[in-house]
């Protein structure tokens, strides 16, 4: 299996810094690494969409969970009675059960999913608690004083 260099895309992202830690090593254990295919993009300074497309899947055949830091978004064709009469000549709309995981970083939260012609968006955000915020402390005779690093 060829290796990607995906080190720019570390430069150019924020929050899913892992993530391209785990797509370096997908594929070397013998799963199928393009299926289904996925977007990442940014959609505002602290906000992110991935986008898989799962045409043919219905809502109920879509499951997504996190936990801990890891997003997984599985789907399963439910078996269903052949509704067709004639006989398939072709098949290659993909029908196969998956599951795609992806690595969050720290304070990112999944902000809602919804399914729109065949892909999958699950929105995420990346929330940075105010006690994890950088913080500017001023020099004075007596004591430090915290001085909110927005104001200086």
């Amino acid at each position: 299996m060829a290796s990607f260099d995906l080190s720019p895309l570390y430069r150019s992202t924020v929050g899913f810094d892992r993530i391209f830690s785990l797509l370096d090593s997908f594929g070397h254990d013998g799963g199928v690494p393009g299926y289904p295919p996925y977007n990442i993009e940014r959609t505002g300074e602290n906000a992110y969409r991935i986008s898989v497309a799962v045409a043919g899947f219905t809502d109920k055949e879509l499951d997504i969970q996190v936990k801990e830091n890891e997003l997984t978004i599985r789907g399963e064709k439910k078996s269903e009675e052949k509704r067709q009469e004639g006989e398939m000549l072709y098949q290659g709309i993909a029908a196969r059960a998956f599951e795609r995981k992806f690595q969050l970083a720290d304070h990112v939260e999944i902000r809602g999913a919804n399914l729109e012609n065949g892909l999958l968006h699950v929105d995420l955000v990346r929330e940075i608690p105010e006690s994890k915020k950088p913080r500017k402390i001023a020099i004075g005779k007596q004591g430090a004083q915290v001085i909110d690093a927005k104001a200086a």
